[in-house]
This record gives structure tokens, sequence and C-alpha cells, in this order.
């Protein structure tokens, strides 16, 4: 007997610029594939009058038949098409009730009768899993993996007598990438490209456009489903063979070997590119060479010495681990539930048998997948327990790992206190016991929630400027790594939880990962002394501390974003409604400069987060080590994996390749005038992605002869000399009123004398080293030109003769207005000082405008209304009044000309990493 679904049709417009060119559609297939086929079709205008698919199993509808009943469309559920190879008659009678002009076959698992495939007007398409004629049969995706091919893909033919060997309409492909699975595959491109392919060529059938080319024997394969015995590994092979066959067999059905006994699976399989981490060897039945059990997975080896990982293994039971725990999988203790956890634990259990409906009653010893439950139920399983447990956010991977009831409840709760997550996070640290503490540095790229090697394996050199030496070996980012970060944050942010999350625990995800800077302000500071040379209590105090603020303070904001609503003029007499919405943006990129490696961080990636936005982050060549520390912090707070990501190495290779890159919508850049022009042009030239812009500056500070002077001369030095004078805002000119000219110059080196030059670590330094020695030679270059073209050193100017890449405080005065030292930025301990005549606030207003720069400025004056009067006319991005380098988090920031444009920092900057949809309905 037939099952029938619904027979109500739904009603469709008969206009004809509605129905002209579709056709009418019977779908045979099923699965959630399926389903979007079925959705997409119908968005398209084409009448899909039948869908044929399988019977219900366990009592669950398959996705197809659930969303075509929903809207009326007739559900045909068959077991069969055939006895004894003839049709079934009352199955063809119900398939030729609805009259198709087309069958579409997306992923349909049944053999249908020639008869039935040739019954339309215009036959059957159906999708296929491979660019044939490669790779023919069922398994084709697994065997494009297994084989090692290069380039992956899809093809829609017209249905034959074959196997799968009829006409082409038409393919698509995608480069197969080093690590991927068949999921991975499926979810970057089978699965999306296969819809939007199947969509397109029914609308070319129905446009009489559609080709059909036959399919050449050359190169034909077939290869038949795999099944479990014949998934044993042959280990006599090299890596990469050995890497191909386990990442082709990865899920179904599993590619296995013997150890210790019994049949072990191994899952998650990737090259090593890099050195052979320590691990503790594990005999494997048929491998010449022992697997090692290291932290990071097991290391396997081929026969040419190369080696791969696999990520998790599984046993016999069916129960899953992660390989690194092979030795320790049967130490982890039961854990004692709390009041709350006991509650979540019933919530979980109402969710089991909500889904495991065929199941009496859920014990501990109910198994998820014996009890029948699907790969789908698995995402559906995630979903609501995100949904109903507070936000609680699990991976497909958790599921497979613990697969009894009693166990997943004790894998959650481990999850709820944040154990697994913890031990899931592998860290290769450089240690150092410097400055009374042991602080640990991660050295590695930071894609997708892992530290890793870069893809080539290829590192560099991070110097400490105090004394030259070498603090670690840092991964240099390849072009490979860039597009491993991007697609990892794009991934995060279309399919991952950060897309799915709330603002408010958005929020609390960005107020924890602040507390962890706090609570680890001492080792911070720490590394941007090493790595930067910046004094530690200005570390202590500004680089981070401003950075823990900002966190903060962006954190607050996360539930606050908000659109309007806007009255129209058509408002009557029709009945409107027009509001806007604050989007976020997507992948953004983010590339930040050496003087304030963490703060800068922090200003730009917590208006970013906050927004909703993925980041992927290029810290600057020379201080990558706090933007790496900062990564381990976030997976310590909770992010969910590929919300961010570091990637070390160079500007011309990783920066340039952020600011080409096409799934990157918005990039926020800090550094030079002239690197911002390109990174501008490549953005407009690739995708015309957003950009924000800080660029250089050539900040004037102008100081009247009406000041508090004893102040000015303190502000002043601070306005130059803070942070060595690497600081954006740095006063790069100095205007000084004529009267008191002299007395200011002469305090000031006074007050010079008595700056300790030193270790930055020392807590009674002033001054610390200068970034690094690119930096230091040119800032010397920098005084010898201005000594060439007249102006006149009063102080320094030289390199203090000590090891590391330290300057003296510099002073020069009677820089006139055509100087290489009026125009150009030192970004360096360099005080440039000019006179000007008294009384003449409009002539030194034009000489302090005389640039292309425009990000800060200054006056120091009594006179509240000279002082209004100058900072309406300075064209800066902030004006600083009677004081110098006072920024908050809640005020904008950012440059005029070509300092540049965009805020960081306050309301403004969450623009930055936001759009804005206008939505207009009718009702």
């Amino acid at each position: 007997m037939l099952r029938w679904g619904s027979q109500a049709l739904r009603r469709f417009s008969t206009g004809q610029v509605y129905f002209k060119n579709k056709l009418k559609l019977a779908l045979i297939g099923q699965s959630l594939f399926g389903q979007e086929v079925y959705s997409h079709l119908r968005k398209e205008g084409h009448r899909v009058v039948g869908v044929f698919t399988v019977p219900d199993k366990d009592g669950k509808a398959d996705p197809l038949a659930l969303a075509a009943e929903k809207d009326g469309t007739p559900v045909f559920k068959l077991p069969k098409w055939r006895v004894k190879g003839k049709t079934i008659k009352e199955v063809a009678e119900a398939y030729r009730s609805v009259g198709a002009d087309l069958n579409v076959l997306p992923f349909c698992t049944q053999f249908i009768p020639m008869d039935i495939i040739d019954s339309p007007k215009h036959g059957s398409i159906i999708y296929h899993p491979s660019i044939l004629p490669r790779h023919r049969g069922a398994s084709a995706i697994n065997w494009t993996l297994i084989m090692g091919d290069k380039k992956a893909g899809f093809s829609v033919f017209w249905a034959d007598d074959g196997l799968d060997t009829g006409p082409i309409l038409l393919q698509r492909s995608c480069d197969v990438k080093a690590n991927d699975t068949v999921d991975a595959l499926y979810n970057r491109f089978l699965f999306p490209e296969g819809i939007k392919a199947m969509v397109e060529a029914v609308q070319l059938i129905a446009d009489g456009k559609a080709p059909r080319i036959p399919q050449p024997e050359e190169g034909a394969t077939y290869e038949g489903i795999q099944k479990k015995e014949n998934a044993e590994i042959s280990w006599d092979q090299s890596a990469e063979v050995l890497h191909n066959w386990i990442r082709g067999h990865d899920k179904v059905p599993g590619a296995w070997t013997e150890i210790n006994g019994q049949m072990v699976t191994f899952y998650g399989s990737t090259l090593l590119n890099s050195s052979v981490p320590p691990g503790e060897p594990l005999e494997i039945k048929g491998a010449k060479k022992p697997g090692l059990v290291t932290k990071n997975g097991l290391v396997l080896f081929g026969n040419d010495g190369k080696a791969l990982m696999v990520r998790n293994l599984q046993f016999e039971d069916g129960k899953m681990i992660l390989a690194s725990q092979y030795f320790s999988a049967g130490e982890t203790s039961v854990v004692e539930l709390t009041a709350e956890e006991v509650k979540v634990a019933e919530t979980i259990k109402v969710i089991w048998a909500g889904i495991l409906s065929n199941v009496p009653i859920i014990e501990d010893s109910t198994d998820f997948f014996k009890s029948g439950a699907s790969s789908m139920d698995v995402a559906r399983l995630v979903e609501e327990i995100r949904q109903k447990c507070g936000g609680l956010q699990l991976q497909n991977e958790d599921v497979y790992m613990a697969t009894k009831f009693e166990d997943f409840i004790q894998k959650v709760v481990r999850k709820l206190r944040g154990k697994d997550q913890e031990a899931e996070l592998v860290v290769d640290y450089v240690s150092k016991e410097v400055n009374e503490m042991m602080v640990k540095m991660p050295y590695q790229c930071f894609i997708n929630g892992q530290f890793t090697d870069a893809d080539d394996g290829k590192t560099y050199d991070t110097i400490n400027p105090t004394d030259g030496s070498t603090i670690c070996k840092v991964s240099y980012a390849s072009l490979a790594d860039v597009d491993k970060a991007v697609a990892a944050a794009k991934d995060a942010f279309e399919n991952g939880e950060w897309g799915r999350m709330n603002a408010r625990e958005r929020g609390r995800l960005m107020y924890r990962l602040a507390d962890l800077l706090e609570e680890n302000q001492e080792e911070l500071a720490t590394i941007e002394a090493l790595d930067s040379g910046a004094v530690y209590t200005l570390a202590l105090k500004t680089h981070v501390g401003m950075s823990v603020q900002t966190f903060r303070y962006f954190a607050g904001w996360c539930d606050k974003i908000q659109g309007s609503t806007i009255p129209i003029n058509q408002a009557r007499p029709n009945r409107n409604l027009t509001f806007t919405k604050k989007e976020p943006l997507g992948v953004c990129a983010i590339i930040i400069p050496w003087n304030y490696p963490l703060m800068m961080l922090a200003w730009k990636s917590a208006a970013c987060l906050a927004a909703g936005n993925t980041l992927v982050l290029k810290p600057a060549q020379v201080t990558p080590l706090t933007a790496l520390k900062f990564a381990e912090l976030s997976v310590k707070a909770g992010f969910p994996k590929g919300v961010i990501n570091i990637i070390p190495g160079s500007g011309g290779i990783a920066g340039q390749r952020l600011s080409e890159h096409p799934d990157i919508r918005k990039l926020g850049f800090t550094g030079s005038t002239p690197i911002g022009k390109q990174i501008m042009k490549s953005c407009a030239v690739s995708n015309l992605k957003k950009v924000s812009l800080e660029l250089g500056g050539k900040s004037p500070l102008i100081i009247f002869n009406d000041c508090e002077l004893e102040k000015a001369v303190r502000m002043g030095m601070g306005a130059v000399f803070f942070n060595k004078g690497e600081n954006c805002i740095a006063a790069g000119r100095l205007f000084v009123e004529e009267s008191i000219h002299d007395e200011f110059v002469t305090r000031v080196v006074e007050e010079i004398k008595k700056m300790k030059i030193g270790d930055p670590l020392d807590r009674s330094t002033d001054h610390g080293p200068q970034n690094h020695k690119a930096h230091l030679e040119k800032l010397l270059q920098y005084c010898e030109t201005g000594v060439k073209e007249g102006a006149t050193l009063v102080y320094g100017g030289r390199q203090v003769q000590r090891p590391g890449f330290f300057m003296e405080p510099t002073v020069f005065t009677d820089v006139e207005d055509h100087m290489y030292l009026a125009k150009e930025e030192s970004f360096g301990p360099i005080m440039v000082i000019s006179k000007f005549q008294n009384g003449d606030i409009d002539g030194v207003l034009q000489r302090a405008n005389n640039t292309e720069y425009g990000l800060a400025s200054g006056v120091f004056t009594r006179d509240i209304n000279k002082a209004m009067y100058v900072s309406e006319k300075l064209e800066a991005g902030t004006v600083f009044i009677n004081t110098y380098n006072k920024t908050d988090v809640a005020a904008p920031f950012g440059g005029v000309k070509q300092s540049g444009f965009g805020k960081d920092l306050g309301e403004e900057a969450l623009n930055e990493y936001l759009k804005t949809k206008t939505v207009t309905l009718e009702y």
C-alpha cells in the first residue's frame, strides 16, 4: 500500500510573467540537500507537482518530505519502485498522476526505472558529486580524496540506464585542499554550489538552452561503495597516500587498523609539515614504525619518512576519543553534578526523548546512534541544547565522542565547567624566566581555534630590542595560512555558533575576555616589554590597561546596537512600515602596527567583535607575541573556533593577501600613509571592501606665552617622549611663542637630563629602547638630515652606547617650515621646536595646518576664548587643550586628510564594522 501525503495543492499566481519559462517538476530523492533544492526551485517560480521520497524511518520523516508537506505539495513515500526488475504498477500510476514536465533527482538513493526516468517531456536530471566521468558511482566524493585528486566538483547530468553515464548538462569544480575531508568539501562547495547548479540546470531546460554533452570513456573510472571490511589501512605507503585513504573514508565507513587486538578507526587526518612533536610510542599492527601519541594527536609515519596526524580515534564499541588521550582514555573520573547541572541534564534528557521518539525511556545506557539517530539528528541535538540550555555550544564531534547518555551528560558538564575546552587547546610555548615570573609565549599561527605551524613550515626571529637577542622563532604565515584563516572566519560567521549567538551572550564572552586580560596583565605587560621595548610600568597601565578597558566598553555595546523606524511619504493611503537594521559585515581583516601591539589590537578587534563580525588579525611582524597570547586567552574565554584568527608574518605577503581577499568585507589598518594608500587601492580593486585607515601624523602643539609653563613643559615632553616617541599622536612639531621659547627649551633639556634610559623591566626606567634596529637607524638618519639643513641640535641625536636599540631623547630648535624635520614624522623621541612671533595666532595656525596630516593637535593657554578659537581652526581629528595624550575608550579617535579616515573607540567605531539595511513593508 502506498503512503500518501497531503493532496491539497498550493495555490500559485497564474500571471503570465510568473509562469514564463517555468516547469512542472517532480522531485525524486531525500535529504537536506533535496529539501534545499525543492525550496529554491519553488522560489524561482517553478511548480513542484509531486515529491517522491522514502518512507519515514523510526517515525521521522525525511527533510524533503517535511518541507513539501508543510507547503501542501503532494508527497509520495515509496519503499521501492520496482519488483524483479519491473515497475510496480500503482507506483507508476501515482507518479504519472502529477503530470511532471521534468524529473529532478537531488541525491536520490533509490533505483528509478527507466520508464519513469523517460516519462516526462524533458526527461530526468540527476546531481552527482563528481566531475564526470571521473569517479562514477555512489562513493565518488570519497574516491576523489582517496585518489589524491587536486580538483573536486559535481555534475548535473541527463539520466540514462547506465552507471552515471548520461550526457552532461553542467559541471562545477573546486580545488581540493591538502587537509580537506568529505564533510569539508560537501559543506564548502558541493552542498551550497550544488543547490545553485540544480536550480540553474532546471532554468536552462525551461529556457531551451540546456546542453547534452556526451561523456567520454577516456578517464572514466568506477569504484564501488566502500564497506568497512575494505577500509583497512595498508601501511607500506607514503604519508600522503595514507592521509588520503584516511580522509577519504572520514566519516563513513572509516579507515581502520588493529591496535592492541581491537579495531580502531581514524578520523581527522592532517599532513604534518612541521617537526614531529615528542610523544609516547604506540605499536600498530602492520606499521613498520610505531605511531606517537602526542599532545596534538596520533602521529603516523609513511614509508617515505614523512608523517601525518589523526585527531580522533573510535573503538569497536563506538566510543570516540581524542587521539592525544589514548593512554589516558579510561582515567576520566565521573563528575558529580551540582543542582544547576542536574537541571541541565534533565533538559537534555527531554531533548533526547524528542529526537529518539521510538525509545520509551532515556536511560544512562541509551546510545544515541544505536537508538536510530542519524547525522541530521546530531545537528538538531546540538542546536536544541544551544537554544534551551543557556547558549551552551557543543560541536557535532562532541556527540560522536560520547554516544551514551551518561557519557554525554558528563561531557556536557565538563564543557560547562570549561575543562574540555582547555584540554582541547594545545599550545607549544616558548617559556622564559623573566621579571620574577615564568612567561609562557605562544609562537604559532592561530587559525580556527588551534595553534599551528605555518603551512610551509617557515619561521622568523622576533627580537628583544633591549639587547638585540632572539626571543623565539615565530611562524611566518604564508598565503595558504591567510586563506585558511579567512575560510575559518567565514565559516564561523556563516555557519558557526557566533553567527547565531544573541548579542548579550556575545557581550558576556567579551567581558570574560577582558577579565582574563586583567588577570594576566603582569605577564602580558612583560611580553610587551620584551617584544616591543615598552617600559613595563607604561605597558601595565596603558598597553594592557587600556586594552582591558576597551573590551569592557565594547562588551557593553553588544546589546545596544539599534536601528530606527522611519516615516515615509507613501504612508497614506497605504499602510507602510520602514525601519533600519544594523548588521555585521562578515569577515573583517585587521592589520596593526608595532608601537602598541596589544592596545591597537584591542581598539579595533573589540569594536569588530561587538558588532558581531569575525576577524583575521595580522600583528606587526616585529611584535607578534602579545597578539598570540591574546589568542590563547580568547579560547579560555569561550570564543568559538574561527571567530578570532591571528596570522603573524609580513605585510607584503599576509597583509597584501588580506587586502585582496574576496571573502573579506572590511579592513582596518593602522600604519604609514604610503602603505595605507596601497591597501586602499587593493581593497578597491579586489571587491570594494570597506576600509578604515589610521595613518601618519605630524601633530602640531602650540604653546602660547600665557600658558601654565611648568605644566606645558611636562605635558609637552609627554607629547613627544611618551612610549619613546613611538606614538601615533605624538607632537611632531612644537610651536612655542617667542617670549617663552628660550625658557621652555632650557626647562625641557633640564628634565631630559633627569630621565633614566635603560632596561624597560626596571621599574625606575623612564625611557626604553626603540622598537627595532631598522627604526633606530631611521631616527639617526632623521637627526643627521636636520643638522645638515641647519636646525640646531640642542640635545641628543645619538644612539646610547649600550647593547640594544636605545636612542637619546633629542631636541631640535630653529626649525624652519621648509625643512625636512618640519614636514616629516619621526615617530621617535625627537622634539622639533619652531618659534612664532608674540600674538600671531592666525600666523601660527596657518603654519600648524600647513601639512598633509591631520591626526591630532594641541594648544596650551590660560585664555579659554583663544583655546576655543584655535581648536576650531586646527585641522585635526583630535584637539587637546592644556593636556595631551588623554585618549579614552569612549572618545572617537581618528584623523583627517592623509592621516586617514574612520574612527577607533567610542560609539562611532561600531559603525566602521556595521552595515545599515533598510526594510520597507506594506501591511
